[in-house]
């Protein structure tokens, strides 16, 4: 196969949101990396009047159709109406709702767009977020028990962007730089509640990042120091240090996307609750 890069289309038609079908797409359409897919995305399908704009735009840009849609009807309607085309098509959560069904039986009903009730778990995700734009790059909370995870790092260590995707999951998440000659604050340090993680990257990958930023900031010279490799090299170690001497978990995220960061941050925070509970000390 030639490493030319070619493009096809892709047509994710969903009942709701389409969160869920652009996720499970991405996930596969990065395994074929000569393939770029040209996403049309149809969200909030509930009715065959709307699927018909979808289906117009299937028939003049054939491609690959995955679909999540609840109600019998209308998914059945797209099936036929992309064997018409010919096009192939995939329920995308069939096979999963299949392997419930026969280990819990059927739901009495299927409903559109449970996933994004708003009920309790909706309302602590809003409230974590909250919590999480207050206490963005160092604004140290007078209430810091109340945080469930602090994030510490030097800069460009994609504190902040962590910070939101965990607040997305529901973690009250403050984010705090570790700045050379600048002590951390002793509340945070002697906080017992959060569980306090360390970001720490590479020193080439710091590097990279601060010089891009400089760039983009037409930075004057007396900032060179900011992305000096030996300055770099000396602020992780003193972060290495710290987080030794506290206990505190290291995270590397050189290599790592914010979701697979955030994943490993959410499994030590689950650690770390249940050692709160079973009365360990902070960190054990």
């Amino acid at each position: 196969m030639s490493d030319q890069q070619s493009s096809f289309h892709l047509h994710l038609i969903s009942d709701s949101t389409g969160e869920t079908l652009i996720a499970a797409a991405r996930a596969v359409t990065s395994q074929y990396q000569s393939n770029q897919a040209i996403e049309h995305v149809y969200p909030l399908i509930r009715n065959q009047k709307k699927l018909e704009d979808a289906i117009e735009s299937i028939k003049s840009q054939h491609g690959i159709v995955l679909y999540t849609i609840s109600d019998f009807e209308i998914s059945q309607y797209l099936e036929e109406r992309c064997k018409e085309i010919g096009v192939p098509f995939v329920s995308v959560l069939e096979p999963i709702f299949q392997i419930f069904h026969s280990y819990l039986g059927k739901p009495n009903r299927r409903i559109v767009g449970a996933q994004h009730a708003l009920d309790s778990e909706y309302f602590n995700r809003i409230d974590a977020l909250n919590f999480t734009m207050l206490h963005d790059d160092g604004v140290i909370p007078e209430d810091v028990e109340e945080a469930d995870v602090i994030l510490l790092g030097i800069s460009r260590t994609s504190k902040t962007p962590t910070s939101i995707y965990l607040a997305n999951r529901g973690i009250k998440t403050a984010n705090i730089p570790l700045v050379p000659h600048m002590q951390l604050p002793e509340k945070v340090i002697n906080a017992k509640n959060p569980l306090v993680v360390t970001l720490i990257a590479s020193t080439d990958r710091i590097q990279q990042v601060r010089q891009n930023r400089l760039l983009e900031l037409n930075a004057s010279v007396h900032s060179a120091s900011y992305a000096d490799r030996a300055s770099i090299a000396e602020e992780l170690v003193n972060a290495r240090k710290l987080s030794a001497k506290h206990n505190w978990p290291l995270v590397d995220v050189s290599r790592k996307s914010i979701e697979e960061a955030s994943a490993k941050i959410l499994a030590l925070h689950a650690q770390h609750v249940l050692a709160l509970q079973s009365g360990k000390p902070k960190n054990d």
